[in-house]
C-alpha cells in the first residue's frame, strides 16, 4: 500500500454504513492508501455543493484577497507564481459551517482508518478569472508536518472540456504528464501534501473550488500552531 512507508503499519480499511458519507469516505481511505491520492467526480453530496455554489454567487469582490504563497511572516504575493484570489471559509454562514462539519467527518474517518493524526483543518473559496493558473508546487515539505493532507473540491456548473482549468497532480518531482482533474461541479480530490507536485492551468472562463489542508498539531511548550 502507498501509505505503509509514511503512515500506516497493516492497516485495514473498514466499510462503514453504505449511504451517506460512508461509501464515500470509504473510497477515499482506499484511494489514500493504495496511491497517495482520489479523485470522485460528483463526490460532494449535492445539498452541500448547491448551498456553497449559492453562497458563492452572493459574496461581493470585495470579499476575495489577491493569493500570496508562504505563511506568515514568509508570505507574499507572485504574480509569477499564482494569479488566483481566495476568502478564507470561518464558518460564520450556514453553508461554511456545513462544510467545516463535513470536513470535521471525514478527518475522523480518516483518523480511524488510516491513523493519521490529522488535528486541524483549514479552507478557503478559490476563484480563478479567465487566464489565472497557480504553477507547480507542494502544498507542503517533506519533515515540516503542517499540512499532511490536501482537499479540494470544485463549484463550476456545466464545465466543458474547452473550458480547460484542469488540476494536474504530478507523482513526484520527475514526472511531466501527471493526472489531469477536470474541475466539474461536485468533484472531491484528496491527495498527501508532501507527495504530489501539483498546478493549476489557465480556464477560459471563470473557475471556482475549495481547496483545504489536513493538519497534524505541531504545538509546542509556549508556541501554539494555530490553523492557518
Amino acid at each position: 500500500m502507498f501509505l505503509d512507508e509514511l503512515y500506516l503499519d497493516n492497516a485495514v480499511i473498514k466499510p462503514i454504513k453504505e449511504s451517506g458519507n460512508g461509501l464515500l469516505f470509504t473510497k477515499i481511505a482506499k484511494d489514500l492508501s493504495d496511491q497517495g491520492y482520489s479523485v470522485t467526480p460528483d463526490g460532494l453530496p449535492k445539498s452541500l455543493a448547491s448551498a456553497l455554489y449559492k453562497q458563492l454567487k452572493a459574496m461581493k469582490d470585495s470579499e476575495f484577497d489577491t493569493a500570496g504563497i508562504g505563511r506568515k511572516q514568509n508570505h507574499r504575493v507572485s504574480d509569477v507564481v499564482r494569479t488566483d484570489e481566495i476568502c478564507w471559509i470561518d464558518g460564520t454562514s450556514k453553508a461554511g459551517q456545513e462544510w467545516l462539519e463535513w470536513s470535521s467527518e471525514l478527518r475522523e474517518f480518516l483518523n480511524l482508518q488510516l491513523f493519521l493524526g490529522l488535528f486541524s483543518f483549514e479552507s478557503h473559496f478559490a476563484h480563478y478569472a479567465p487566464g489565472d493558473f497557480y504553477k507547480r508546487h507542494l502544498d507542503a515539505f517533506k519533515g515540516e508536518s503542517n499540512r499532511v493532507l490536501s482537499l479540494v473540491v470544485y463549484l463550476n456548473p456545466d464545465w466543458k472540456a474547452e473550458d480547460e482549468g484542469q488540476l494536474v497532480l504530478y507523482s513526484d518531482a520527475d514526472d511531466r504528464e501527471g493526472v489531469k482533474v477536470t474541475p466539474n461541479f461536485g468533484t472531491v480530490v484528496a491527495f498527501l501534501s508532501e507527495g504530489f507536485p501539483h498546478e493549476v492551468l489557465p480556464a477560459a472562463r471563470d473557475r471556482y473550488s475549495i481547496a483545504g489542508w489536513f493538519r497534524l498539531n505541531t504545538s509546542h511548550m509556549d508556541r501554539v500552531d494555530p490553523p492557518r
